[in-house]
């Protein structure tokens, strides 16, 4: 065996010991737990949760920035956390209250551990901002939802960061995408489970990068993640891996003009709107 293939061996047994549940999966704060069963309570009322969500003022910054931001275009930005609370209403607030909570989770152990987050981290937010700008053209899907949903379905991503505890155990950046490849998605659908949240975030983690993946002939939650997802790694550069942007499922179910592909094989729209685009992507830094 070589050194290399040694050391992936040595890390795959670190994460599989994760997924077994030798080592703890991440859990959400006690916090989101406790807001997300007052936003799921019929009775509770808008003041309950203004003075409950105001005990995270991480949280309470992050729905003031997301109700003033480019993703809901506000006429007249809320002044009080409580205007944000009537903007957004409670489907909305328990999704970003998720989206906040999926960046909170992971202990950075060390230099080298951020440094593999924020790469991580970077990747994931273009995407997910890619994916509440296509739902927004798209109509049917919420664009918070389809941005939360392709958060979540990296969540496996970022947990197998989560099995190395010692600077000295952290991978390189390519055997962590090796591992990520190998685990992420059964890792992230443990997560989730253990999260107890919606199903259909789950589907989105078992078919995500399954580019011949369909069930229906309008745009689903998947499709916007694929097409997002596509174009993410077409952006860090990993377009070996990618077959051409027409040969996607999802990229057959959009209407013209919205399926024009532009000169370096990217939807247009998406190449075309880069900056709508990063000011919702600045919403999650």
């Amino acid at each position: 065996m070589s050194a290399g293939s040694s050391d992936y061996a040595i890390y795959r047994q670190v994460v599989t010991q994760l997924m077994s549940g030798e080592e703890q999966l991440p859990s959400l704060p006690a916090i989101t737990l406790e807001i997300r069963r007052a936003l799921s309570d019929p009775e509770v009322t808008l003041s309950q949760l203004n003075r409950l969500i105001s005990r995270d003022p991480a949280l309470s910054a992050i729905l003031m920035k997301y109700a003033s931001s480019a993703l809901l275009r506000s006429q007249v930005p809320p002044k009080s956390l409580l205007d944000v609370l009537r903007v957004l209403g409670i489907a909305q607030v328990d999704r970003i209250t998720m989206v906040h909570s999926v960046k909170s989770l992971f202990t950075l152990h060390s230099p080298a551990h951020k440094k593999l987050f924020l790469e991580a981290w970077e990747r994931l937010v273009l995407k997910a901002s890619c994916s509440a700008f296509l739902a927004r053209l798209v109509g049917h899907v919420p664009a918070d939802q389809a941005l939360l949903a392709s958060l979540l379905s990296e969540v496996g991503t970022l947990a197998v960061l989560s099995a190395f505890k010692n600077a000295a155990e952290i991978p390189s950046a390519e055997l962590y995408y090796k591992l990520c490849r190998e685990y992420s998605k059964s890792l992230g659908v443990i997560v989730l489970k253990k999260w107890a949240v919606d199903d259909a975030y789950i589907k989105v983690i078992r078919h995500a990068g399954d580019w011949q993946h369909q069930e229906r002939a309008e745009v689903e939650l998947v499709d916007l993640i694929n097409l997002s997802l596509f174009h993410a790694i077409k952006q860090v550069g990993r377009s070996q891996d990618l077959p051409p942007l027409t040969e996607l499922a999802a990229y057959g179910k959009l209407p013209a003009p919205l399926d024009f592909i532009s000169d370096t094989g990217e939807l247009s729209l998406l190449v075309n709107h880069r900056a709508e685009i990063e000011a919702i992507a600045a919403t999650l830094r």
